[in-house]
């Protein structure tokens, strides 16, 4: 069984019990008794991180890992803490209304910037290290507003769990200096979600999110309409009431991935009509649904040895 720390009204509750049971009341019971959860030791780690480095740039997508840096960093840090967003075509309108939602429910400083990836010929090419051109450009752009607000750090949403994947964007940050304080304080995706519930964030179990560019199959090329294409069938997708999915580019062909959960309600009467009225709109000739199911990174499975875990 977990560790869990009792709320007061509990601990009042033990110590009455404790009382009626012979204890002396003269005893109260002490909360530092209580052992400590790893959810407690990981936060605490990360709030002396944070309060270590005394003002940061957070790289912050609007997904469950920046968004709880940016959490625990304006608790510790206030205005000294800026989340910085990066608007591309590759980032979906959903995602970026997502991201000022929550910065503002956080109260955290939080400013757009644009960035243009798409004038990289190694990001537009779509090789396996397309991710590595899309990072570099974050963290130049990163660096640049660091030092224009006066900040002495930019961090990173990165987990321990990223380490073991196929990511070419951890090199991009490992040449800028940026810091990965998830990662040194010792948290997978899972301490994220869990922490992130811990401290009150209503987004502790949001879906994984990518950039749109992720959904084109490597070799090719990115361009602002095949993303246009996929950011629009994905959003009238989520309308339709999907909460986990993927919209895979294969030229006239919409492969559609959703949580296996959810497959059933492809099949809901109007559903699918409508998902394939929805593929059409947006200019494909067949909508497909991968009956694999929902994966991260599923483009990465014709790399051998490369595969995302699921995380």
């Amino acid at each position: 069984m977990s560790e869990q720390r009792l709320a007061p009204a509990q601990l009042q509750g033990r110590a009455r019990r404790l009382s009626q049971h012979g204890s002396p009341a003269s005893a109260p019971l002490k909360c530092y008794d209580l052992p400590v959860t790893q959810t407690e030791q990981q936060l605490d780690s990360l709030r002396r991180i944070l309060r270590d480095l005394g003002s940061v740039l957070v790289c912050y997508s609007g997904g469950i890992d920046s968004a709880f840096v940016l959490a625990v960093a304006h608790a510790e840090l206030g205005a000294r803490a800026i989340g910085m967003t990066a608007v591309s075509p590759s980032l979906s309108e959903s995602e970026k209304l997502d991201a000022a939602r929550i910065a503002l429910k956080l109260g955290a400083a939080h400013r757009f910037v644009d960035s243009h990836e798409l004038n990289r010929p190694g990001y537009v090419q779509n090789g396996p290290d397309r991710c590595f051109h899309c990072k570099s450009e974050l963290y130049e752009i990163a660096e640049a507003k660091r030092q224009e607000w006066q900040l002495a750090a930019v961090v990173n949403g990165t987990n321990r769990d990223d380490l073991g994947d196929y990511r070419p964007g951890l090199e991009a940050a490992k040449n800028s200096g940026a810091r990965s304080p998830l990662v040194e304080a010792g948290m997978t995706k899972s301490d994220v979600r869990a922490a992130a519930q811990a401290i009150g964030m209503d987004v502790w179990d949001k879906p994984a999110a990518a950039c749109l560019s992720s959904r084109i199959p490597y070799g090719t090329s990115v361009t602002s309409e095949r993303l246009a294409q996929i950011g629009g069938l994905e959003a009238e997708l989520k309308a339709l009431g999907f909460r986990q999915l993927r919209v895979r580019w294969h030229e006239k062909i919409a492969r559609i991935e959703v949580a296996l959960s959810e497959l059933e309600l492809m099949l809901a009467p109007g559903v699918r009509e409508a998902a394939v009225a929805a593929g059409k709109k947006h200019g494909f000739q067949y909508i497909t649904l991968d009956l694999g199911g929902y994966r991260t990174g599923s483009h990465n499975e014709v790399l051998l040895g490369r595969a995302l875990r699921i995380v």
